[in-house]
């Protein structure tokens, strides 16, 4: 399958799983009095909405038509589709499919290495394409898990958070975590649908995890920037940290992710706890270059 192919298909399939979660009351349109024959809304309902014929519709989901960017941001507003599903349905238009894709294996920026070792207290990770774990700091394998005992192959947040029994342990609201790194990888999966890492790392976790399965194929997407995550470790209990990013100019596939907790709070304190018994019980601290 091309690279075309394989975004009109995916659109197909984003299409039908969005329609499928509305209901005539829902975007304004009159009940029927019988049972209805499908799940949420009608591909014919959607085309009266979005003011195109049923046929151009039809043909969308079935991947033989190309959306033009009027009829998009129709269905965006049809769908009810929130800043992140809109940019994923813009993505999977094809209309990125020219741009070059890179396959080399990345590398951590040298800046974002000297950013990450002057975080003393402060836990850091560099994220790559399809999130995989690129470098961190000390602090940041304590907080999470010791990333150098990972092979480099399967050191990938996604695989982690599904996989990794440590790390589950951590999130009091795990389903809402993995729900959520999920849906930006599916972004990740918009913008390179022929990455052969990537669909070897959806084939099995689709075959070793039933709930990344199911979550899969609801095909939600989501783009953050920023975001508070609550963690229970096993040394010093309970965090609520903030999270951020920062993209590296050079390679824009390349984020410092870092985070931090509000000066005063028992999770500032017990984080700073945590740094100091890192820094006395690290035995290599450059364990992961």
């Amino acid at each position: 399958m091309s690279s075309s192919d394989a975004h009109h298909s995916e659109l197909g399939a984003f299409l039908r799983a969005r329609r499928g979660e509305l209901t005539p009351a829902e975007v304004g349109l009159p009940g029927s009095a019988g049972r209805r024959r499908v799940k949420g809304l009608r591909r014919e309902e959607v085309a009266l909405l979005a003011s195109i014929s049923p046929d151009y519709y039809t043909r969308l989901e079935q991947g033989r038509r190309q959306a033009s960017e009027p009829v998009l941001d129709a269905l965006a507003r049809v769908l009810r589709l929130d800043d992140g599903e809109r940019a994923y349905m813009f993505e999977l238009s094809g209309r990125d499919a020219a741009r070059p894709r890179r396959r080399i294996p990345q590398k951590v920026q040298p800046q974002l290495r000297r950013l990450l070792d002057d975080l003393s207290t402060t836990p850091g990770v560099v994220l790559g394409r399809r999130t995989d774990i690129l470098a961190w700091n000390p602090l940041a394998a304590a907080l999470f898990t010791d990333f150098g005992r990972i092979p480099e192959a399967q050191r990938n947040f996604v695989r982690l958070v599904f996989r990794e029994p440590a790390i589950r342990a951590l999130y009091p609201d795990w389903e809402w975590v993995a729900q959520t790194s999920l849906a930006q990888l599916r972004m990740e999966a918009a913008r390179d649908p022929d990455d052969p890492r990537l669909a070897a790392l959806v084939g099995e976790l689709s075959l070793q995890d039933p709930d990344f399965r199911r979550w899969w194929g609801a095909h939600r997407v989501a783009v953050q920037g920023s975001g508070t995550k609550v963690l229970h470790h096993p040394v010093v209990g309970r965090l609520t940290l903030d999270w951020s990013f920062l993209t590296c100019a050079d390679d824009p596939d390349q984020q410092l992710i870092t985070l931090t907790a509000e000066p005063g709070t028992a999770s500032h304190d017990r984080l700073r706890i945590l740094a100091s018994w890192t820094a006395r019980s690290a035995d290599d601290p450059a364990a992961d270059r």
